[in-house]
């Protein structure tokens, strides 16, 4: 069993910058490839980032590509996401995932509660 608490949300400015983390219990963090979701109002739950197991190899949605980077650090057990040049339509509530091969709605096997994230304009 693996238990994701993030953390790192709030409010922002258009334009600004969040980062979130998320920490995972247990001592199997480094065999899971681990993601990041968001939901915004209204939406359906959609991938942002996928890191593997190691960090060798990241991937993003092309609403976020060249704006969030993925990273994550093993020996803390945690896995974060940097956003910059937030814009309102990255409002959502942000969820951490935790994988088994390539991140994706029907490989995550825990995810976390979430954490919200508001870019006003």
């Amino acid at each position: 069993q693996v238990q994701l608490v993030e953390s790192g949300g709030g409010l922002v400015q258009a334009g600004g910058s969040l980062r979130l983390s998320c920490v995972a219990s247990g001592r199997t963090f480094s065999r899971y490839a681990m993601g990041w979701f968001r939901r915004a109002p209204g939406k359906e739950r959609e991938f942002v980032a996928g890191i593997s197991q190691n960090g060798g190899s990241t991937y993003y949605a092309d609403s976020v590509k060249g704006r969030f980077t993925i990273s994550r650090d093993n020996a803390k057990n945690t896995v974060y996401l940097q956003m910059n040049s937030l814009k309102p339509e990255d409002t959502a509530l942000y969820y951490c995932a935790a994988a088994v091969g390539v991140v994706g709605t029907t490989t995550v096997q825990y995810w976390g509660q979430g954490t919200q994230v508001t870019v006003s304009s």
